[in-house]
Parts: C-alpha cells; structure tokens; sequence
C-alpha cells in the first residue's frame, strides 16, 4: 500500500514568516508551478529535465532556513516525480551583498530537513527521494566560493586523492544573476511573471537610488503582458511593492513608471498602502515634501478618475485639490470598485 500524501499544511520548520521584500517576492512568484518550472527549465541540465515531471510541480509548505539566517536565506520547496518516483526541488535564494562561503554545509542541512520531515510523513518508507538543490544569487558581486561540500574540507591536495572515496559528495546548482546578462536571461523559456523576477532581483539591488533607472522597454513590454495572467493585478502589486520596498527609488518615479507602464499598474499604485506611505506618511518627512507628495498624489487620482469616468467636473476637482492625502488613499482605493464618479467621493 503506498504511503500517504503529504498533509497540506503543517507548521513551519526553523525559518519563519516571510520579512525581506526579496524574500514576498521571491515566495509569490516561485511559489507558483507554472513559474517554478519555467526557471527549471533555464537552469537544470536538460537530462534532468527531460526526466522531471514539471507538469506536476505542486509547492510544499513550510520553510527550511536556519533562523538566525531568514534575513538573508528565503526558500521554495515543489514536489513532483522524477522517473516516476517521488523528487523535490529545492530553490533557495541568497540576497545578501556577500556569498555564504559556507553555502554548501548550509543547503546539506537544509535538505536532511526536509528528508525528516518526508520520513515523518511516510514512516514505512526504506528510500529517500530525490531532492534536486537550487540555489539563486543576487548579491552585487559573482559568487566566488564553493558548491561542493567536499571544497570546504581543510586537507592538501594528496590527502584529497587518498580520502576521495571518504569524502561526502554533494553539490547544489548555482543560477548567478550576476552573471547573466539581459540578452541571456530573455533567451531561457521564462513565463513573464519569472522573468521580470529574476531581471527586478538583479537590478533593483544595484540600482538602490532609482531603480526605474535600469528599467529599460523589454521589461515595460513584460509588466504590460502581465495582464494576460488571471492574477495579473496581484502580480503588478508585488513587483511595485518590491520595487518600493527594496530601493530608495523617489516616489514620482516609481509613479511614473507605473504611468508608462498602464492604468492598471497606476490603479495598483495608487491602492498600495506602502506606496501611499512612501509618498509622504513615513515620519520625519517635513512640510512641504508632504504637501508635494499630496499634490503628486492628487494628480494620478485625477487621471484615473479621467480614465474610469470620462471628464472629471469642477467641484470634484475642487475636493481634490484640498484633500489631504488621507482623503485621497481612500477616494483612490474606490475608485477601482465605484460606478458612478459619486461613488468614489461617497
């Protein structure tokens, strides 16, 4: 008789909640089989692939992480079968300015973790499945340290060769987005979602003034073609939230960036709590750079309002243009359910 499934939720192991915008970011999208298997694709050797059962890709809950490391360690894990065998693939991403040299020794731990908790959940088993370990980088410097655990072994090169059938063998793949250049990275069989992941992961962090600044019309293209995805507004949410969240990036431009990009993304903007509170809530902010940004946010709801309802009248206009920005985070969250222009002011 085989084993059980899984159960379909159980507590986290050592890791914790989601904290770093990476980390939001990173769990949504990946989170996601359609997404988790396109970057598959683009990295694993194609023998393993072609062994993979990708359709099948179903996300385990839980994280693995030391947790004194989720600051800087943030992990995905997916089940699916290999060869007709149960198989896990394990995505880890790394989003500190340095590499863990000790990377290897780390991502064998977190792996026994999840063998336990496998044998927890199928007791009578005598095999281990699979796990292949992924480990994605985004740091502002090329990985430089080891990827096999036997690398890490202080011993000379003879006692290397004497110990070799000793020495443990294990070894996780490494995609390096700092070696991947934009050509590159539109040549892997990405989904756009995966896609403008990977492009925001490994320009946002070296672009932290303005990020809008290394944004060029590929990834407008990709942000607008997220609107052929049914969650497409979830989507547009978490990459401006990351984008805010992960940069300095000054508040007008990541409103014009989301102009550029379309109404719906200027909607998400707009009904964003964290953008809202970059344009001008955070404390300390003075005076006037408050009243700019009530002024700034005036203007995009005036153009949503053109584009929902047509001409916007006068003594709608006047309520704007003396509203605190309170006032406007509200009007502007009913904008997108109002159908009539009273319904937004109601």
């Amino acid at each position: 008789m085989p084993d059980p499934p899984d159960p379909p939720d159980q507590p986290d192991p050592p890791g914790g909640a989601v904290a770093q915008p990476h980390d939001a970011l990173f769990k949504f999208v990946f989170g996601k089989p359609v997404h988790a298997a396109s970057e598959l694709r683009g990295v694993l050797p194609v023998p393993l692939v072609e062994r993979l059962d990708l359709a099948s890709l179903r996300p385990v809950n839980g994280s693995f992480v030391d947790e004194e490391l989720s600051n800087r360690h943030c992990d995905v894990l997916t089940r699916t079968t290999f060869d007709g065998r149960d198989a896990y693939v394990y995505v880890l991403i790394e989003h500190q300015r340095n590499p863990d040299p000790m990377m290897p020794l780390r991502m064998l731990r977190y792996l026994m973790r999840i063998w336990e908790r496998h044998l927890e959940h199928h007791p009578k088993t005598k095999r281990l499945p699979l796990i292949l370990p992924l480990v994605v980088y985004q740091g502002p410097r090329r990985w430089t340290y080891p990827v096999e655990l036997s690398e890490l072994l202080d011993i000379d090169p003879d006692t290397r060769d004497l110990a070799a059938e000793f020495l443990p063998r294990f070894r996780f793949l490494l995609d390096d987005l700092t070696r991947l250049d934009t050509t590159a990275l539109r040549a892997r069989p990405l989904t756009t979602p995966a896609r403008l992941t990977v492009r925001l992961l490994h320009i946002v962090p070296t672009h932290v003034d303005d990020a809008t600044a290394a944004i060029g019309p590929d990834d407008i293209d990709d942000f607008r073609n997220l609107n052929h995805y049914p969650d497409s507004r979830e989507l547009m949410t978490v990459f401006l939230k990351y984008i805010e969240a992960a940069s300095e990036t000054p508040p007008p431009k990541l409103a014009a960036l989301a102009s550029q990009i379309g109404p719906e993304a200027e909607e998400v903007y707009m009904t964003t709590a964290d953008m809202l509170r970059a344009e001008g809530r955070t404390e300390g902010r003075t005076e006037g750079r408050t009243e700019g940004r009530t002024e700034e946010a005036a203007r995009i709801l005036l153009r949503l309002l053109a584009r929902r309802f047509g001409t916007v009248p006068g003594p709608a206009r006047e309520r704007i243009a003396t509203a605190s920005l309170e006032q406007l985070r509200l009007w502007s969250e009913q904008v997108l359910d109002a159908e009539t222009l009273d319904q937004v002011f109601a």
